[in-house]
């Protein structure tokens, strides 16, 4: 294996809507190659679950492609949290459970007498499988035989590193995003994995910028790639987002992540203005650093406000602020600072245009961080990652809102310029961009006056 960083970084970056394999250029932060495919879940027996073997040989058939055609010189992993595997040396014991699946909820009250406080892990009790604990604790009581069989617990982006190596590693950045296993502040397993005996099965603590290993013999000869390749240990999606940002002195800085999820961290903030009703909780970076995090499932919700995606025009905002056409949350329960509240809109959506829903959808996004940011705490500037970094009038709005400068990402391949730089390297001077101008419009101020007054009736 050369002593040097590698270059060309493929990274698997699997969102729970869709997945990827990108080929980025450490030495400037651009993606030279992609693949994708939708994120697949089976909903038949014995619970819904992730099709890992079809995303397996996504994963393969991408790496062969991209390495072909782009070269690679070292693969990086990240994925979406709230999931992990349980596996022997034979693979899984048990399918990858859905996270959005409500089997957890089976064993809800067993779960709620063993789960630590929100004080110890800073992870606030959510819907479904939405706590990682929730699922493993669940699977032990629904198939105790199958669990009892299992010799390792694996984050899932460690799950993948592992099918590629053969190496078995725990990573503290998916341990920390609310999965009551984790107790920030000692940076250690919470009460509950000792509790239930837990502890051995997870592998040994790994940074997520380290190399777990390289690619197993039989996965170089199908790929075609390197049989010494450095493979990285792999990182929680979000907090890839924060690695490009980890190194810099600026006080503190909130990071806005975007996808099916809309996750606001604030780098430098206090944990003192999370509330675990709000959907707000400590993510943990790749330092094991806790990080003041607030998220509503905005991605998902834009899906549900918006059947064809356009780019407003002026008139068409200016409608939707001065004769108050509003969304209100929330639109998937359960999740989110108003996750009880049953979203809908002010005025019948079907008389709307296109672009008059998507802008009161971008103004709607816009709000909701908003009120995100006064529970994880807003830093002196903005960044957003992800899709939002594109759309244009919801920069605008954030700005007016936040009242500090926001600034859309340069970068086009969200977190996985994050995870890529896991082998080293900053953040390219050419995925800076401008600020946001803050939004004109002499009714806004009355337009969120009117939409804070509907959620307080």
């Amino acid at each position: 294996m050369s002593s040097s960083p590698p270059r060309h970084i493929a990274v698997i970056d699997i969102g729970k809507t869709n997945a990827k394999v990108v080929v980025i250029d450490r030495a400037d932060g651009v993606q030279r190659g992609a693949r994708t495919t939708p994120n697949i879940v089976l909903e038949d027996i014995p619970y819904p679950h992730m099709d890992v073997e079809r995303l397996w040989a996504f994963i393969i058939e991408a790496l062969a492609d991209l390495g072909r055609t782009h070269g690679i010189d070292g693969i990086s992993i990240t994925t979406h949290g709230a999931c992990g595997a349980l596996v022997n040396d034979k693979g899984l014991v048990l399918p990858v459970l859905d996270y959005e699946s409500d089997v957890p909820d089976a064993a809800r009250e067993a779960y709620e007498r063993v789960r630590p406080d929100f004080s110890e892990t800073l992870s606030p009790r959510l819907p479904g499988g939405l706590n990682w604990g929730a699922q493993l604790f669940w699977q032990s009581r629904a198939f105790p035989d199958a669990f009892g069989e299992a010799t390792a617990i694996l984050p899932y982006p460690q799950y993948w590193a592992w099918r590629l190596t053969g190496t078995l590693a725990s990573e503290v950045t998916s341990l920390g995003c609310h999965t009551d296993l984790w107790a920030p502040d000692r940076g250690d397993y919470s009460s509950m994995v000792d509790a239930l005996g837990w502890r051995s099965l997870f592998p040994p603590l790994r940074p997520a910028a380290s190399v777990i290993g390289t690619l197993l013999p039989e996965i170089a000869a199908i790929t075609g790639l390197a049989a010494d390749l450095p493979v990285a240990c792999g990182i929680h999606d979000s907090n890839a987002s924060l690695v490009p940002h980890l190194g810099r002195d600026t006080g503190p800085q909130t990071i806005l992540s975007s996808g099916t999820w809309t996750i606001l961290m604030t780098l430098g903030g206090k944990t003192s203005g999370l509330d675990p009703r709000r959907d707000s909780l400590a993510n943990v970076d790749a330092h094991g650093r806790p990080v003041p995090t607030a998220r509503f499932m905005g991605g998902r919700e834009f899906d549900l406000l918006v059947p064809q995606i356009v780019t407003p025009t002026e008139a068409e905002i200016a409608h939707v602020i001065d004769t108050g056409i509003m969304a209100l949350p929330s639109f998937v329960p359960g999740v989110g600072p108003f996750g009880l509240r049953t979203g809908g809109w002010t005025q019948a959506s079907g008389s709307l245009t296109p672009g008059q829903r998507n802008a009161a959808a971008s103004l709607y996004l816009a709000l909701m961080a908003r009120e995100a940011l006064d529970l994880c705490g807003l830093g002196r500037s903005i960044v957003i990652e992800g899709p939002l970094a594109r759309n244009r009038l919801f920069g605008q709005a954030l700005a007016r809102l936040a009242g500090v400068p926001v600034r859309p990402s340069g970068d086009s391949t969200g977190t996985s310029l994050g995870a890529s730089l896991l082998f080293g390297g900053g953040l390219s001077e050419a995925c800076e961009v401008p600020a946001c101008e803050p939004l004109h419009s002499a009714g806004f101020d009355l337009y969120v006056e009117n939409w804070r007054r509907q959620l307080s009736s």
